[in-house]
């Protein structure tokens, strides 16, 4: 005589970033799948209103801003993102932070064996090889969120890299797709956040615009897929339906569609490789979406993808300056200190002034971003 079956407790989660556009996302994810997952920690760098608001919903063990909390009764400072990645309750992180701030939250949780929901790209930008080394040795696991990531591991499964012949990432061009220079060179902030297929945070909307997101996302690819550069390409697909290609070594192609919501690879990187149902995702209409259509990059249009994508190749530090550089430049633009064609003078600044600066560990790295972003204040400073 057997016992009755019993229903397995739900796997908790770390959200770390929650009341930004993925966090906010993945808590509408989450709240529909209430008997797969609970979340257990919850942590924001600003909004704590909303904050306080998702606490009182979700109940979560542990509740923390990373900036300074204005009634002084909450965990603050960056410490509080590695001790919720860290939190025994919490089986899955979903990092949602923005910029290399996420950093010491993904190693520390790799090193206790935990899944990490990867969406803070600049992670394996800034620490790629820290961050492999830090899942072989924690015994822990990446799954990417971004769609496109996301895309390609849905395309490859079990397939070793050997089988592997490219990638093609898809990048939707951005609101300047279609202008000339002299237009993009006049460009305002509200230009900039007028994405065409996507709503995201201010931060990586100005990153889609001038396709650093792009570049962002080659460099991640080469580090979560172990292919070299020169196996990454990135074409324009305005309607931001195909999310990625795999190209395979006997000319096969798999390309994962859908429509443009972060829900799904959100929910993916959490059941990875199982697939549920109740997604919020609308079902598939391929008449509706179509015509489907794609364009080459205008590089000499938007040269921070070829500079970021250099710097991937150029390794070392290279990756951490270009990103520490591009978010000071982008904060500045954001703060309309700046023009939207100075974000890439001050990264390629910065590139060319730290070409040497040391990889060799955690610290070196983080020395080399804080003075990138020493030299791109230090540029409109002088100015």
């Amino acid at each position: 005589m057997t016992g009755a079956r019993t229903t397995p407790e739900p796997q908790g989660v770390a959200l770390l970033g929650s009341t930004g556009s993925i966090g906010t996302t993945a808590l509408r994810v989450l709240d529909r799948q209430r008997d797969r997952f609970s979340v257990a920690a919850l942590t924001a760098f600003s909004n704590e209103a909303l904050l306080r608001e998702q606490a009182e919903r979700f109940r979560p063990e542990f509740v923390g801003m990373v900036g300074d909390s204005a009634n002084g009764d909450w965990k603050s400072g960056t410490e509080c993102l590695i001790e919720a990645a860290t939190l025994p309750s919490a089986h899955i992180v979903l990092n949602a932070v923005v910029g290399a701030a996420g950093l010491d939250a993904t190693l520390a949780a790799l090193y206790h064996g935990k899944r990490v929901a990867l969406a803070n790209k600049e992670t394996l930008v800034v620490g790629g090889n820290l961050v492999l080394a830090a899942a072989r040795e924690g015994g822990g696991e990446l799954v990417p969120v971004d769609s496109e990531h996301s895309a390609i591991l849905q395309c490859i499964g079990s397939r070793p890299a050997s089988e592997i012949r490219r990638l093609v990432l898809t990048a939707s061009g951005g609101p300047f797709r279609t202008w000339p220079d002299e237009r993009i060179e006049r460009a305002t902030l509200a230009d900039a956040l007028q994405h065409p297929t996507w709503q995201m945070g201010r931060k990586i909307t100005v990153d889609s615009a001038s396709l650093a997101n792009k570049a962002l996302e080659v460099i991640e690819a080469h580090f979560l897929f172990g292919l070299p550069y020169d196996r990454i390409d990135v074409v324009v697909h305005p309607q931001s339906v195909v999310h990625s290609f795999v190209e395979f070594v006997d000319g096969s192609v798999l390309a994962q569609m859908g429509v443009p919501s972060m829900e799904l690879p959100v929910l993916y990187a959490l059941t990875h490789p199982e697939r549920l149902t109740d997604t919020g995702v609308p079902t598939f209409d391929p008449v509706e979406l179509s015509p489907l259509t794609f364009e080459p990059v205008r590089y000499d249009r938007f040269p921070m993808l070829e500079l970021g994508t250099n710097a991937g190749r150029a390794g070392g530090a290279a990756p951490a300056v270009y990103n520490a550089a591009n978010e000071a430049a982008v904060a500045l633009f954001l703060g309309g200190a700046v023009a939207f064609t100075d974000i890439p003078r001050a990264v390629e600044h910065a590139l060319s002034r730290l070409s040497g600066a040391s990889a060799d560990s955690r610290d070196a790295l983080l020395a080399a971003d804080a003075e990138a972003r020493r030299l791109v204040t230090e540029l409109f400073h002088e100015c």
